[in-house]
């Protein structure tokens, strides 16, 4: 691929240069032919993530049954034969408890449980989508598997067998866990004072698709994050991509990244970023 001309930035890192480190990163190729890289959530990271979530499940358990033996008390004077039913509810309430718990935290919260949450790790889509309320339930079903025959036995074993740290659920949904970085770290660079916010001469960021724009948003957010090399690449697939829609200087343009910096300020300016 031909990198188009620009006065800076660093040059790529040579191909087979340096120890490879893409085993802990899911790599996703966009419809815009740009690849996202997203770092996977080590053994340690969601077992702290599933502790916490534990604690929670058993207080909420604890709870559950002091309320389970006040009211079963009170109804099986009144009503003998209401005694089954009423196991039969707390049985069900503990399953909903244990299982249910993870299920509908991620559907609600985007791939997070309160564990989760503390330890910054999502469940995304292998293709890096949020994952859906049926794919949340059909990976935690599987929790009963991954659960055999203790302590998470085949859940540990299938992690540790495949590069991204799946477990049963995960290959059933076609999810897996990533680490997410704190707001801080990824502050967009972009945000520039307001006097040097735009270029002088517009470059034509009303011309780009939402889906461009989204994209160029992603990569100014994410970039901190990225190898050197990789950001770089990056950065000139973007641009390669949107090139024939921009109005450019015949010559002595910024580099590639300062011009994705001014078509995020400029579409921002101009009220059209969605």
């Amino acid at each position: 691929m031909s990198l188009p001309p620009f006065s800076s930035g660093p040059p790529p890192a040579p191909t087979g240069s340096g120890p490879a480190t893409l085993d802990d990163k899911l790599t996703i190729e966009t419809p815009e032919q740009t690849d996202l890289e997203f770092p996977i959530a080590g053994i340690g990271s969601r077992f702290l993530a599933l502790a916490f979530d534990s604690l929670l499940q058993i207080a909420g358990l604890v709870v559950l049954s002091i309320l389970s033996g006040l009211v079963s008390s009170t109804v099986v004077r009144a009503a003998p034969s209401a005694g089954n039913w009423f196991g039969a509810i707390f049985i069900l309430a503990v399953f909903v408890l244990f299982y249910g718990y993870f299920a509908i935290f991620e559907a609600v919260w985007n791939g997070q449980t309160p564990g989760k949450r503390l330890a910054r790790i999502r469940v995304i889509k292998d293709s890096g989508r949020p994952i859906t309320p049926s794919e949340a339930v059909g990976r935690n079903l599987m929790r009963i598997v991954d659960q055999l025959p203790f302590f998470y036995g085949v859940g540990i074993f299938t992690a540790l067998m495949n590069r991204q740290n799946k477990r049963l659920g995960d290959f059933v949904a076609g999810t897996v866990v990533v680490h997410e970085k704190k707001l801080a770290d990824i502050r967009p660079l972009w945000q520039a004072p307001a006097e040097s916010a735009g270029p002088a001469a517009p470059y034509g960021a009303a011309r780009l698709s939402p889906e461009e724009a989204n994209l160029i948003e992603t990569f100014l957010n994410r970039r901190d994050a990225l190898d050197p090399g990789v950001r770089y690449r990056m950065a000139a697939q973007i641009f390669n991509r949107i090139r024939p829609k921009l109005t450019l200087p015949a010559a002595g343009y910024p580099s590639v990244e300062k011009i994705l910096e001014s078509l995020a300020a400029e579409r921002r300016s101009s009220a059209r970023y969605v």
